[in-house]
């Protein structure tokens, strides 16, 4: 990432409010299952609650990344059409002269071929890059070569 606030697609919001609202119910069920009342029991159940304080803590943490990165989108705005972000479509020209559009993202997206996400080889590379400039990353096919001909929002 860029490390400025990036933008999100509405379906990569759509994905992360969905898992926002799974991961809240989740830690409502398992935060109704702590005693919470200092009784001791035996050491088998210390064990279950102390296991289940922490699945709460852990649950906690997700939610807020994901909360906290709702916000970073909503602030974001727009992706720039200067450089690559995530949010942008870039069209590239590989050394082969093929020409192909993608659209950089954050998060995987199924049946979406056109979709880069921005930790893979080609979205890294892409990242913060505009217009005019080659990039070089590793493709399974071995290493390849792109032009980026135009940036653009969604």
């Amino acid at each position: 990432m860029t490390g400025a606030p990036e933008p999100i697609s509405e379906a990569g919001r759509a994905a992360l409010e969905q898992d926002l609202a799974g991961l809240r119910a989740e830690r409502a069920e398992v935060a109704a299952t702590l005693r919470g009342d200092g009784e001791a029991g035996d050491a088998a159940d210390q064990a279950d609650e102390l296991r289940r304080a922490d699945e709460v803590d852990r649950l906690d943490d997700r939610i807020a990344v994901i909360e906290g990165r709702l916000r970073e989108a909503a602030v974001a705005g727009e992706p720039s059409t200067g450089t690559v972000g995530v949010g942008s479509t870039v069209t590239l020209r590989f050394s082969d002269a093929d020409e192909m559009t993608v659209r950089i993202g954050e998060l995987a997206e199924e049946l979406d071929p056109e979709l880069v996400t921005a930790d893979s080889p080609l979205g890294q590379v892409l990242l913060g890059r505009r217009a005019g400039e080659t990039v070089e990353y590793d493709a399974p096919g071995g290493r390849t070569t792109a032009l980026v001909l135009s940036i653009g929002a969604p």
